[in-house]
């Protein structure tokens, strides 16, 4: 269990906030400037706050009413920067042993092999980071944080510098790590993307308090404690997969309604996480012909919200899951949209990104 309870008072801004998550990826959320980064400051020991506590399990890193405060490099923490901060001069396993070099003497280790393979590195052994890709260096960044046997791993926007290939890229890695090591991950993140994908918890903060706690669909559905408000709304479901076919559509089976979408690199079997963003989703009372749109989801509305503006937020309860569209308010009134009534979610099948598409694991 992460334990996290900070107080401190800048000059115009005061952080006051306390939580607690299970193991897995705990996904700080929010605009800039609320908190996020002052947060892991504080868990870093770079920051010393007014009051708190902090705390992964039996390991205690701060307490201020028990006068404990442990120095920065006696906190077995893993640190991943938004850039890979990695050593010019040194190979890539030169790197990787200057994490392992940290590991104090007696602590349970990762196996260099396993890291290795974990994040696709071999190749790169024996390359200096003036020949990596942005990627890459992430890779080995994360890579060298495990080797120094952490009790607790920061990353700090650690794609916010990658383009949208390269986040792609190593998406795929941080789910691995998720689900593959037994060490509690705290992520900063302003992408609900990367949210959707990675969280075990989304903590969502504004102005240094926390406003929301849960899963990722439960917070992610809520327009009001999103960065970007309605905009960024969306529902998170886990589907599994079904087949592959040949026209290159990847069907999944959504609690047993079908969800067609661009071929996904997983082997049928495979549990996901989708999230389908608000904005593209559209409504219909009746079951719609004659639409090219391949994913119909028939359901029940569960809310009907107005925004302040001219639009709405419709939660649609579906065998998949809660599905949200956001339509205009003169639509839901012409669709005589009320709780309870039936509805037809509709998705087009390429408006959801591959960045919106990952393993489920221990995140589902």
């Amino acid at each position: 269990m992460l334990e996290i309870s900070v107080r401190h008072a800048f000059a115009g801004f005061t952080l006051d906030a306390a939580f607690r998550a299970p193991p897995g990826v705990t996904v700080l959320f929010g605009r800039s400037g609320s908190g996020k980064t002052t947060i892991v400051n504080a868990v870093a020991g770079l920051l010393m706050p007014d009051s708190g506590r902090i705390a992964s399990g039996d390991w205690t890193l701060l307490d201020t009413e028990q006068g404990i405060c442990l120095k920065p490099h006696r906190r077995r923490l893993g640190y991943v920067f938004q850039e890979g901060r990695l050593f010019p001069h040194l190979t890539v396993r030169q790197n990787l042993g200057y994490g392992a070099w940290f590991a104090p003497r007696g602590a349970p280790r990762e196996d260099m092999g396993r890291v290795v393979e974990l994040l696709g590195i071999g190749p790169l052994l024996d390359r200096r980071p003036g020949a990596l890709s942005g990627g890459e260096k992430q890779r080995v960044a994360i890579g060298r944080a495990l080797l120094s046997a952490p009790r607790l791993i920061l990353a700090d926007e650690p794609l916010a510098a990658l383009d949208e290939a390269r986040k792609a890229e190593i998406l795929p890695y941080f789910e691995r790590l998720r689900d593959e090591v037994n060490v509690p991950i705290l992520y900063v993140s302003h992408s609900a993307s990367e949210v959707a994908r990675l969280a075990t918890t989304v903590v969502a903060l504004d102005a240094g308090r926390v406003v929301a706690q849960g899963p990722a669909a439960e917070v992610l559905g809520d327009p009001e404690v999103l960065p970007a408000g309605a905009r960024e709304a969306g529902a998170v479901l886990t589907a599994r997969v079904a087949l592959h076919h040949e026209d290159g559509l990847t069907e999944l089976d959504a609690g047993g309604l079908p969800l067609f979408l661009p071929r996904v690199p997983h082997e049928p079997g495979a549990s996901l996480r989708v999230r389908i963003a608000a904005h593209d989703v559209i409504l219909s009372r009746g079951r719609p012909e004659g639409l090219s749109a391949l994913n119909i989801l028939p359901g029940v509305v569960y809310e009907v919200r107005p925004g302040e503006g001219p639009g709405t937020i419709v939660a649609i309860d579906t065998k998949a899951g809660r599905v949200l569209a956001r339509i205009t308010r003169r639509s839901a009134a012409s669709l005589d949209l009320a709780q309870g009534g039936e509805v037809h979610a509709v998705v087009k099948t390429v408006s959801v990104a591959p960045l919106d598409i990952g393993g489920a694991g221990r995140a589902g």
